[in-house]
């Protein structure tokens, strides 16, 4: 039976992504709720060790996993390499680029690039975790969205585009592992400055609840996700202070 304070005590989770940012706040999140983590990251292998000390200074086990999810083929090898080192229960799919680009400055590199690491991944994880989970165990599947999924505009075009797929994945996937695998999306909105150097005002603002979002609400709404009720699937639950509506 899970402590109250740490229901993920003893589970394995890999999430994708994990070094830096959002992703580093969920694994360490996780890490805090009991569990191991199976640490990825693309091209921050500085941000991925200081990651997993502050895991392991957490008392959980943590692993880290180099992977350059452009090159499909690599992601495949990854979930094996990751099973092998420990079984997993849960899969986040984190990892994601995000370029200011309009459909005018969208290149096909730019365009297969985002399609790639922000859809193909995660659909190759899932896939692969799903054949991978023994048929007597229960899994879940958590996707990290935004806002803009489901209230696209002309900023962020092949941003936008791929996780309005990535949302649509999570709902198809949903159905096709079920009554397994749980397989939901937590869609995003101002919770830290965008990367690309947007005004980060003006992202807080523009939601009904004028703010950002802190790192415990983040935290709240991923463990509801990744250890709460078994009896949701398929849903997007949105962090953005009410930004989708507007």
């Amino acid at each position: 039976m899970h402590q109250p304070d740490l229901p993920l005590l003893n589970k394995t989770i890999l999430i994708t992504g994990a070094a830096r940012r959002i992703g580093r706040e969920l694994a360490l999140g996780a890490a805090r709720a009991g569990a191991n983590i199976l640490l990825h990251h693309a091209h921050s292998p500085g941000a991925a060790e200081e990651t997993a000390k502050r895991i392991q200074d957490l008392g959980r086990k943590v692993e880290i996993l180099p992977c350059d999810f452009s090159n499909p083929p690599d992601v495949l090898h990854l979930v094996q390499t990751a099973w092998n080192i420990r079984p997993f229960e849960i899969l986040v799919n984190s990892a994601s680029i995000f370029s200011p680009l309009t459909v005018e400055d969208t290149s096909l590199e730019d365009w297969q690039t985002h399609l790639n690491i922000n859809l193909t991944a995660p659909f190759l994880l899932s896939q692969s975790f799903a054949r991978l989970l023994p048929q007597d165990h229960v899994g879940r599947i958590i996707n990290i969205l935004d806002w803009r999924a489901l209230q696209p505009g002309a900023d962020h075009l092949p941003y936008t585009i791929s996780k309005a797929a990535l949302a649509a994945l999570t709902r198809s996937l949903a159905i096709s592992f079920a009554p397994r695998i749980t397989v939901n999306g937590l869609a995003l909105g101002a919770i830290l400055p965008a990367a690309d150097g947007s005004n980060p005002q003006a992202a807080a603002q523009a939601a009904l609840i004028p703010r950002f979002a802190t790192m415990d609400e983040l935290v709240h709404a991923f463990l509801f996700l990744a250890a709460g009720t078994g009896y949701v699937t398929g849903e997007v639950l949105h962090l953005d202070g009410g930004r989708h509506l507007r």
